[in-house]
Order: C-alpha cells, then structure tokens, then sequence
C-alpha cells in the first residue's frame, strides 16, 4: 500500500498569499465604510409613505375601469 503526499507550499508562499488576501479584504471593507447608510426604521417610514401615495393609481389595488380595460372580454365565445 502506497501513501499519496501532497506538495507542500513554500512559507513564503502561503504567507504572501495571506497578505494578499488580508490586503483585498481590507480594500473591500474600506470602500464598505465609505457608504452612506440609513437606519431601517427611516427606510421603513419611507417606503410605507411611498406606497400609500401610489396606491391611488395602482390598478391592482383601485382596479381598472370597465370601458378602459384592454382584457375584458369583448363578446364570449361561443362554439357550435
């Protein structure tokens, strides 16, 4: 029974690819802190305000007028 080893990397090697990473980590969290953020509960107040001011022209909630409705049925159909 034969045993399979792996190649072993340099130190040099894995410790410069730890900087390499730690250093894009530390770019991306730099560029993370640099965003502007708001609390949830304005983000909240804000889209619920949103909402009921769009309400009145959402056809899901008001519904759509019968004589300006492009799907209601023309005539039914009938098969003979």
């Amino acid at each position: 029974m034969a045993l399979l080893t792996l190649p072993q990397m340099s130190s040099k090697v894995a410790i410069g690819s730890d900087i390499g990473q730690a250093r894009r980590a530390v770019e991306q969290l730099r560029m993370e802190a640099g965003i502007d953020r708001m609390k949830v509960s304005k983000a909240a107040s804000d889209l619920l305000q949103f909402c009921l001011e769009q309400a009145k022209s959402d056809p899901f909630l008001m519904g759509i007028p019968a004589a300006t409705n492009p799907f209601k049925e023309k005539k039914p159909c009938a098969i003979l």
